[in-house]
């Protein structure tokens, strides 16, 4: 098939997708989006069909390498809208690279935080978090030497990594049938998708023939339509018989593993910020930015938990670990309001204005309400109460990364802080000023609501550290240094 013939196919397949957009149900259409973020998501999902229309090109002279051709996949499933119930929400929909691979769009990062999925009316409970470094966690572990759990991906660490041995590749797996994400009903959903789409050829040639080689049951498109969950008496809509569910199984964790195989290529994971640059001797830090590497590495104690490497070690700027900082809650999260049956009969927040994020105890102790990729594995259980509360303890790499000065990215895992400066001053003064409601007119530079949760709560590296303002700024100005593209990458 010719290049010309693939984009006129996608532009078929955009047309039906806006005719499908149409006919969708009025709440769909009534959402509470404002005019401001309903333009810019139109402009990210036109910037996601461009890079994706560029990206297929490539698949008529693909690369002879396979380590390439696997990221090629990966890159054209991350970019691929048709794989969402409605066929309107790509991976990259909340993770794009003028960003850092997370929120790309500004007005939700200031209002919402967290994304809608691809049924506009749903929303998850936390904040995108970002692509870039993530396949570098290792396998979800339990540290008897520290008494710690370290890796994982997802803000809870619920995506262990332990069946597929790759971290990157379970989270890969939780979006596409998370009912207030991708929203498809089936994962045999995204293998039948992927199975029309112009990169088949290419799955095939990397993962062998029998990639989608399926008997698909007549009513599978209909099914596939249909936004998750399944009913609880049809858990598997997409009715396979169990060759053809082992294969579709298999063909899912390797659309998954080649998304993490983009994840981890130079394109996502560079190593090509102004402090790799310093660290290779090509370039020099600012007196600002030096000194605040130097409160980094000792008075902040930010590299206690965001580890900015050692013997052996890259710089990540994670421990892997977890940790409850005491973010308040965010009460601009949609996800407080998504308390009642939609008009799908979902409920994706039975607890409503009372939710309290667990964290990984939530995950170990029942698994994550919205997704769970990877297995709970109960003999963790007991580890639960130590654990509630505590989030994964996030890379700063490309923490300021953003396509122009005046753009809002959120920060924590429920986005409630809107600035680096806004967490830093977090760090420093949690314990120190007063608390107050949300929504003080003081709230964030003068007093601090109450934790979500203190389960937990670090106070031992944080809340109290006595910076200056002017050090709290040299701070950020050394983080500002964390932003990939400043070095040329050599592919």
């Amino acid at each position: 098939m010719t290049v010309r013939l693939l984009c006129l196919s996608i532009a078929a397949a955009t047309i039906a997708a806006m005719l499908s957009a149409a006919a969708l149900s009025a709440e769909d259409a009534s959402t509470n989006l404002s005019p401001q973020a309903l333009q810019e998501i139109a402009q990210v999902e036109a910037e996601i069909d461009r890079i994706e229309a560029q990206t297929i090109e490539r698949v008529a002279k693909p690369p002879d390498n396979q380590v390439q051709q696997v990221e090629l996949l990966g890159k054209l499933i991350l970019y691929d809208k048709q794989l969402s119930v409605y066929r309107n929400e790509a991976c990259t929909f909340c993770h794009m690279p003028e960003t850092g691979f997370t929120g790309p769009v500004s007005e939700l990062n200031r209002t919402t935080a967290a994304y809608p999925g691809s049924l506009r009316t749903r929303f998850s409970d936390r904040k995108p978090q970002s692509h870039t470094y993530a396949p570098l966690s290792p396998v979800l572990h339990y540290n008897r030497g520290q008494g710690d759990l370290v890796g994982g991906n997802f803000w809870d660490m619920r995506a262990t990594g332990r069946r597929l041995g790759n971290p990157a590749a379970e989270q890969a797996q939780g979006p596409p049938t998370n009912p207030v994400e991708m929203g498809l009903p089936d994962i045999a959903c995204f293998v039948y998708r992927a199975s029309q789409r112009p990169y088949r050829a290419l799955f095939e040639s990397v993962w062998g023939q029998q990639a989608f080689a399926i008997g698909w049951p007549s009513e599978v498109e209909q099914v596939c339509d249909r936004p998750g969950p399944p009913s609880a008496s049809d858990l598997l809509p997409v009715h396979l018989g169990p060759v053809d569910r082992g294969r579709a199984g298999t063909t899912f964790d390797q659309m998954a593993q080649s998304i993490a195989g983009y994840e981890a290529s130079a394109e996502v994971t560079a190593f090509s910020s102004k402090f790799d640059a310093v660290l290779a001797g090509k370039a020099k830090l600012t007196p600002q930015e030096q000194t605040g590497y130097d409160l980094f590495r000792g008075k902040a104690q930010c590299n206690s938990c965001h580890r900015d490497g050692g013997p052996g070690e890259d710089p990540l700027f994670t421990d892997f670990t977890a940790s409850n900082i005491g973010t308040p809650a965010n009460p601009r999260l949609p996800y407080y309001a998504e308390s009642q049956p939609d008009a799908f009969g979902y409920v994706a927040n039975p607890a409503g204005s009372s939710f309290v994020d667990g964290g990984v105890g939530s995950f170990l102790a029942k698994g994550h309400l919205l997704s769970q990729p990877s297995a709970v594995d109960s003999r963790w259980a007991p580890l639960a109460p130590a654990n509630q509360a505590r989030i994964q303890v996030p890379t700063l790499r490309n923490v300021d990364k953003r396509p122009n000065p005046d753009f809002v990215k959120a920060y924590g895992h429920n986005g409630y802080f809107t600035s680096l400066k806004a967490i830093v001053h977090f760090y420093n003064t949690r314990d120190v000023l007063p608390r107050c409601h949300p929504h003080d007119p003081n709230e964030a530079t003068t007093c601090w609501p109450a934790p979500e949760s203190t389960d937990n709560m670090n106070t031992s590296k944080m809340g109290r550290l006595g910076l200056s303002d002017a050090e709290e700024d040299a701070i950020v100005s050394f983080m500002q240094t964390l932003t990939d593209g400043f070095m040329p990458i050599n592919q």
